[in-house]
């Protein structure tokens, strides 16, 4: 984090963003004062989730500490074998913790020990180095078999759940399927996956396909369409980006395997655009619609509403000004990134944000910025949110009827029996 993508965070109408917070060898101490320290030259609201690497007492204690602080979640990676993958033990631990603390658990739903197979498939047996290579590996089916574990695991736990970046139809699935049956379950697209197509990846520039990679990958055009219906449905909730920005450089490490490519893709300027273009524009949404799954959705989400997502006596004085009739081209020429790709580039967009104010500050406005390095604020969030409200007991196994398997002599021993009760119940 630093002045550059919060700056385009405010040019692009958003300000206040909740970022990534990895710890520092597993340790999330320093991990918090590794981020609060690149916050420092920041000029926008911020807050972090927290993410949980391993398992440990001490992680457990610096998870209560860090919720004293104002985080209110924490994110558990089920990708990414061998460096940020938790194990289903882990995963439970945490979603457990999380409950007692009153944190919402975040998952990054891939199934990291089915992606490292394919990922040595396509690289060993198929030869396939370049960035088509990393979606091939990684196929719709392996993001919706970890969603569907993340969330049977948190029904037995008993916590709400937030899946983020859903990429695939494969993943919504199991979302609707989830909240069909009452469970507290958010689902949370990002701006490139309903707009982005995976034939960006076999571009025959590598350069230019290499700036695509991120995980879970950009989707075939069938899966963009079901995630905005889903979205106008509100089966899903709100729209992030998964900002993680590299530039061609850094991109260019894995020339040769495209398991070194750096994961991600940039956004923060052009959520807001991509959004109204693909939701608004197209008939799918009101702009109205468009409020809610941009601002208000995330801050009643990540409790702090109405002071965020709200415009009110008493609220943070946040607004922005659109323009709906007014066209622009999004690109690396213009953009506010410190970046020279932009995986955007060359798209007109019907829609502009005109003016941002922030905490009462003009910060942008005809085309210009207006910040400060060292300006940003922390915003502590606190705990025990909405989805918290009335939460439901766990569902643990019940007993088989009609058998008993108390040692109760009261009871009924190992005889058959219709009026036994078990201790679940």
């Amino acid at each position: 984090m630093s002045l550059w993508p919060q700056a385009a965070a405010l040019a692009g109408g958003t300000t206040m963003h909740i970022d990534f917070a990895l710890p520092v060898q597993h340790d999330l101490l320093k991990g918090w004062q590794e981020w609060q320290a690149k916050a420092s030259t920041g000029c926008m609201d911020y807050s972090f989730h927290m993410a949980i690497t391993n398992w440990s007492s001490k992680t457990r204690d610096d998870m209560a500490a860090l919720a004293a602080q104002g985080v209110n979640s924490f994110k558990f990676f089920m990708a990414y074998k061998g460096s940020l993958q938790v194990t289903d033990e882990e995963l439970l631990m945490g979603m457990a913790q999380c409950k007692e603390l009153g944190a919402l658990p975040m998952v990054h739903a891939e199934n990291g020990d089915a992606v490292a197979w394919g990922q040595r498939h396509v690289l060993e047996e198929l030869g396939i180095t370049g960035p088509e290579g990393h979606a091939l590996s990684r196929p719709p089916y392996v993001e919706g078999e970890a969603t569907g574990r993340a969330i049977r695991l948190a029904r037995l736990v008993g916590v709400p759940l937030y899946v983020v970046h859903i990429m695939s139809e494969d993943a919504l699935k199991q979302v609707a399927e989830a909240r069909l049956m009452g469970q507290r379950v958010i689902g949370e697209p990002v701006a490139s996956g309903l707009s982005l197509h995976e034939d960006v990846l076999w571009n025959a520039n590598w350069t230019q396909a290499a700036q695509y990679v991120m995980s879970p990958p950009i989707r075939g055009p069938h899966h963009r369409t079901t995630l905005k219906q889903a979205l106008a449905g509100g089966v899903l909730q709100l729209v992030a980006t998964d900002h993680a920005s590299f530039n061609s450089t850094q991109k260019a490490v894995g020339r040769h395997d495209f398991r070194l490519i750096p994961n991600g893709v940039h956004g923060l300027e052009e959520r807001m655009h991509i959004v109204w273009e693909e939701m608004v524009n197209s008939g799918l949404i009101t702009p109205m619609d468009f409020v809610r799954v941009t601002s208000t959705a995330a801050a009643q989400i990540f409790n702090m509403y109405p002071r965020k997502g709200r415009i009110a006596a008493g609220s943070d004085a946040d607004v922005i000004v659109f323009d709906p009739e007014r066209e622009h081209v999004l690109s690396a020429a213009s953009h506010h990134h410190n970046n020279d790709l932009n995986v955007y580039e060359g798209r007109r967009i019907k829609g502009f944000v005109e003016t941002t104010i922030s905490r009462g500050r003009l910060v942008w406005q005809h085309g210009q910025l207006n910040v400060e390095s060292g300006s940003g604020r922390f915003v502590p969030l606190p705990l025990h949110g909405p989805l918290f409200d009335g939460l439901p007991k766990p569902e643990l196994p019940r007993q088989e009827p009609g058998f008993c398997r108390t040692s109760d002599s009261a009871c009924c021993g190992d005889q058959p029996t219709s009026s036994c009760s078990s201790s679940f119940d």
